[in-house]
């Protein structure tokens, strides 16, 4: 199954470190953003989970959960953790999906179909593609998807400004132009026509080309 943009986020039911969960109903009515690792005790990775970790509290404030996969049973998730807390600092502190018969790594398009249908004997190469983030609204649709090679570590702080980004299109119906951070100025989506954009901002906006129109950010 190809997944998209806009595509409901595949349901699925498995076991994690922190108890069995039904996906969707751990999203609740917030965001959440599922990360895919290939293996456990896999360098890079220890390295992200305990970014993760440290990010975790700026997550809850924007109403989302944050939870991780591996394709490795949770027993050795739990052994992993010691190791991450160790090197990083920080110990995961959301749960981490094992995806022993790998259904969740094929679902969302991190694997073929002819991936088989266990991780043993597989290796880190083997499951290379596992490395996707997924930003997922209350909705259940992909927001955005990110995929990094084993080799390069992802920037978590961009998967936050692109959550920022996310929740803001969400709730007020503007685009962020490149290299947005929160609080700068945003793009009213050629959507939106004059009236509709006079109403919503009486202040006015700058128009740099008919179809490029600039405000302020919005701010409730």
């Amino acid at each position: 199954m190809s997944l998209r943009i806009n595509a409901t986020a595949p349901n699925f039911t498995a076991e994690t470190t922190e108890g069995s969960i039904d996906f969707h109903q751990w999203i609740g009515d917030g965001w959440a953003i599922l990360f895919s690792h290939p293996k456990d005790f896999t360098p890079v990775c220890t390295t992200e989970l305990g970014y993760m970790a440290r990010l975790k509290p700026e997550f809850d404030r924007r109403n989302t959960k944050i939870i991780g996969l591996s394709v490795d049973p949770v027993t050795n998730h739990a052994k992993w953790a010691k190791d991450i807390e160790e090197t990083q600092g920080h110990a995961p502190n959301y749960p981490m999906i094992g995806d022993t018969e790998l259904k969740v790594a094929t679902a969302y398009d991190m694997l073929p179909e002819g991936a088989g249908t266990t991780s043993e004997g597989r290796t880190a190469a083997d499951n290379a593609t596992v490395r996707s983030v997924f930003v997922i609204g209350p909705d259940k649709k992909i927001k955005a998807m990110l995929t990094y090679p084993m080799t390069t570590g992802r920037n978590f702080d961009e998967v936050l400004r692109l959550l920022d980004s996310c929740q803001l299109s969400a709730k007020h119906t503007v685009a962020t132009p490149v290299n947005w951070r929160p609080g700068e100025d945003v793009i009213i989506p050629p959507a939106v026509s004059d009236e509709a954009a006079a109403a919503k901002y009486p202040d006015g906006w700058k128009t740099l080309k008919p179809y490029l129109r600039v405000v302020a950010q919005p701010r409730d």
